[in-house]
């Protein structure tokens, strides 16, 4: 491996935070640069572009006071690498893996590419067992399994925020492996004040304790935005594969890293694709999305939940569309529900956990939990056909069925989408049997005679 190389005099152009520089070195894209000022101050880039007789450098900061005479290259011959140690829990760090908490650098124990780990396919392992969030639509209707990766689809305004700190403080393993769960909370393009608020929340909850944060701020260059889930990915790898912990990844707000390739690849020069994104935004988009896994002969795993925002309140934009191509379905916010009061806002019926069968059922949550939520879901969806009806026909028109299907679907928004408070899994399960009472036996097809039995005719009985 070849030694670092320094230019002096060799910028030619600067144009917001890309240097045009000439080539006089052997250099590879994506290595790490290291650019220095008149005044002797370091910032940290990376080789965005070359060809034969210049390259391009992608400044990560600040341009302001970098010169084309005096300033310095320092080309590091190796890729963005971050520190990682046994001390990363507990700890707050901006979007290049700098401590924010003003505590010392990690005392590292290896030096990690953030371009992540190249997991061969035949050495993944299929996702398995659960991960409970406390929001009963999500560990009830569309459960979350370790080594999944399941976005949160939400519009603008809504609550997901809230929901991502509330996840990040309540969600857990259930048996004896809570001690090997950590969480990484991921602030992409987000205020100060949300910073801030995302961070004493995690404070005060204690729930820092078994958490790394790493907050990209708005104010910062678009060009950090890019490597802020990067770094916290690496984070989540180490954690995961080399100390053996289950780990959860939360990113908020993806779409806001979109905007941010959308700008650099234009400063880039680039050709845009649909909505003036680049082409490559898919597999950029893969790139971290399928660092989520589990792989085969080690005991942790990497979860990932991503929150976007859809712009327009628009399912089909870029942003989600390319999103839910590459994971394993999605968690939908529904502004009527949150016009409603119900908090939270999760619309069942567009909901989907594609791997919830592999991490459910007997062995993982309950022998009666996948027939409860399959139960549910058609009932909820007929109450929904049944709103429609009634709207054309009136009341009168509904038969008696009908007409508790409607109630159905009421209290079910009411007493199980909308939530207080915590819930665990038995909880929600309790709230599910509750509500199916209201409808016809005859009604129920995906439960079976015994679980009619337990759960439905002799709870009524009781009652």
């Amino acid at each position: 491996m070849r030694g670092d190389l320094t230019l002096t005099g060799a910028v030619r152009r600067i144009e917001g935070p890309l240097l045009y520089v000439q080539r006089s070195a052997s250099v590879g894209l994506n290595e790490a640069v290291q650019i220095i000022d008149r005044e002797k101050r370091q910032r940290v880039g990376r080789i965005a572009a070359l060809d034969e007789d210049k390259m391009i450098i992608e400044v990560l900061e600040s341009t302001t006071g970098l010169g084309l005479d005096d300033t310095i290259i320092r080309l590091r011959a190796e890729p963005l690498v971050f520190a990682v140690g046994p001390g990363l829990l507990g700890r707050v760090f901006d979007s290049v893996g700098r401590p924010l908490d003003g505590g010392p650098p990690i005392p590292a124990d290896r030096r990690m590419r953030i371009d992540g780990l190249a997991i061969n396919p035949t050495a993944r392992a299929l996702p398995r067992d659960f991960i409970e969030t406390s929001v009963s639509t999500i560990d009830l209707m569309n459960s979350l399994v370790r080594g999944q990766k399941l976005p949160l689809f939400s519009c603008g305004g809504l609550p997901h925020d809230r929901m991502a700190t509330e996840i990040a403080q309540r969600a857990r393993l259930r048996g004896g492996e809570a001690g090997q769960f950590a969480i990484v909370f991921v602030g992409i393009g987000v205020t100060h004040d949300t910073a801030e608020a995302f961070r004493s929340a995690m404070e005060s909850s204690g729930a820092l304790e078994h958490t790394v944060m790493f907050l990209n701020r708005a104010d910062e260059p678009s060009t950090q935005r890019l490597l802020t889930p990067r770094y916290a990915l690496t984070a989540a790898e180490y954690l995961a594969f080399t100390e053996g912990r289950h780990v959860l990844v939360i990113l908020t707000d993806m779409t806001n890293y979109c905007e941010a390739l959308r700008e650099v690849s234009a400063s880039h020069g680039e050709i845009p694709s649909r909505k003036g994104y680049p082409g490559y935004m898919y597999s950029d988009l893969a790139t971290l999305y399928e660092r989520a896994g589990c792989i085969q002969g080690l005991s942790g795993t990497v979860t990932q939940l991503p929150i976007l925002t859809m712009p327009g309140d628009d399912i089909g934009h870029p942003i989600p569309d390319l999103t839910g191509y590459i994971t394993e379905g999605q968690i939908v916010l529904a502004r009527d529900l949150d016009r409603k009061g119900v908090y939270p806002p999760v619309a069942v019926l567009p909901s989907l956990s594609r791997l919830m069968d592999n991490g459910t059922g007997e062995g993982y949550t309950h022998k009666d939990h996948p027939n409860l939520a399959h139960q549910l879901f058609a009932a909820y969806a007929r109450s929904t056909r049944v709103r429609v009806l009634a709207s054309v026909m009136g009341m009168e028109g509904l038969s008696d069925t009908d007409k508790r299907y409607l109630k159905f679907g009421d209290t079910f928004e009411d007493e199980l989408v909308s939530q207080a408070g915590p819930r665990t899994l038995e909880e929600s399960m309790d709230i599910g049997w509750r509500l199916l009472r209201v409808l016809p036996e005859a009604e129920l097809s995906r439960l079976s005679d015994a679980q009619i039995d337990r759960y439905i005719r002799e709870e009524a009985e009781r009652a």
